[in-house]
């Protein structure tokens, strides 16, 4: 009867495997490792296979490509869990695929329902406790679980590809673009490299939350800096000032070499 691995002594053998890997990488090993994680490529696939009518099958085998190309591109010394370093590479991989065949990502009516409520409700918590109210505060009023609206959160900031175009009025240096952080000019266009992808989704997560908050409403929802401002109960100062903080940043963290 085969045995089952706890969290920790699975998480303990795709630690040792990957060191093997590192050192030594084989194809032996790279699929041991594909086997082990494979469960985030199952929950990856089966979160998009309610946003597209692609095969499960076809996006499992895609999202497959992703973890693959995470084991390869690991580095043990940096300290990451590799669960969290993985999920962009395979989230990705099929949103790279997805685009290339022109699908059109689809929100359940009722999740942009609950978006568009989430706004008056995130307004009123906000004046209520006099500051920003968190996910959980806002998916109890909404009177649904914490996870789905991540879930949400995520259908939406997903239903379009990143515009690099936005320009962002600048009071000190004019106007800056999200374009401006890729470092290969090739790809400054409407939509990003899906390497340049991964690596900016990466950059986003190491950003304070707030300034991270903002640059999401400006670049992904595409509202103005006013906007964002009364969104968060903020001068539009201070949101000009994040916007620039956070460009800084990403740019840092765009053109710090991967290898």
């Amino acid at each position: 009867m085969p045995t089952t691995l706890t969290t920790n002594e699975l998480k303990h053998e795709i630690w040792q495997l990957l060191r093997e890997y590192q050192q030594s990488p084989s194809a032996k090993i790279r699929n041991q490792l594909v086997k082990l994680n494979f469960g985030l490529v199952r929950k990856e696939a089966h979160y998009w296979i309610n946003q597209c009518h692609e095969s499960y099958e076809d996006l499992l085998q895609v999202g497959c490509l992703g973890l693959i190309r995470a084991i390869e591109r690991f580095e043990i010394s940096k300290g990451h869990a590799f669960s969290s370093f993985a999920i962009p590479y395979i989230r990705g991989e099929i949103q790279h695929y997805l685009r290339d065949k022109g699908v059109t990502v689809r929100i359940p009516r009722r999740w942009l329902a609950l978006q568009q409520q989430a706004i008056g409700v995130s307004r009123s918590l906000r004046e209520k406790y006099n500051r920003q109210p968190s996910d959980l505060e806002v998916a109890a009023a909404l009177e649904i679980s914490a996870q789905e609206w991540q879930e949400i959160k995520l259908a939406w900031v997903n239903r379009a590809p990143l515009s690099l175009d936005v320009p962002v009025q600048d009071g000190e240096d004019g106007s800056a673009c999200l374009g401006e952080l890729v470092p290969d000019h090739r790809y400054r266009s409407f939509q990003l490299a899906q390497e340049d992808q991964i690596r900016l989704q990466q950059a986003l997560v190491q950003l304070e939350e707030r300034t991270r908050e903002v640059l999401e409403f400006v670049f992904l929802h595409d509202l103005t800096q006013k906007e964002v401002a009364e969104e968060l109960g903020i001068s539009v100062v201070t949101v000009s000032r994040r916007v620039k903080k956070g460009l800084d940043s990403l740019k840092n963290l765009m053109n710090t070499p991967n290898d």
